[in-house]
């Protein structure tokens, strides 16, 4: 069964910064591919970030380049999302997802809809306020 240990949400003001982290467990190639994702009341999910093929490639979404940073430590099945420079626009439920189609990770348009489905696996989230 797999299952995930988020962690690293909270609340802050607008500027700060926040570390989510994500231990997966369950499957063996469970860290080939770990992703966080957002979704805000009234929003549709979108990605935010994914690392794979060893933490070597990572995707973001335009709104969060240069800001946040996702690094894996895949050796302990643990993804982190460092998040500075925060706005009050990413408050939302985060939720680390794992196990994506590693054929398309890398070329589909990271900001559609679509990139979800690419995920086998899915956290239950944790929640990032951002206050201005």
């Amino acid at each position: 069964q797999v299952q995930f240990l988020e962690s690293g949400g909270g609340s802050v003001q607008a500027g700060g910064s926040l570390t989510l982290s994500c231990a997966a467990s369950g499957y063996p190639h469970i860290s080939d591919c770990m992703g966080w994702f957002r979704q805000a009341p009234g929003k549709e999910r979108e990605g935010v970030a994914a690392v794979y093929f060893g933490g070597t490639n990572t995707r973001y979404h335009d709104s969060v380049k240069g800001r946040f940073t996702i690094s894996q430590d895949k050796a302990n099945y643990t993804a982190y999302l460092q998040m500075n420079s925060l706005k009050p626009e990413d408050t939302a439920m985060y939720y680390c997802a794992a196990n994506c189609d590693l054929k398309r990770i890398g070329s589909i348009e990271f900001s559609v809809a679509e990139v979800q489905h690419l995920f086998s696996y899915w956290g239950q989230g944790t929640q990032v306020t951002v206050s201005s």
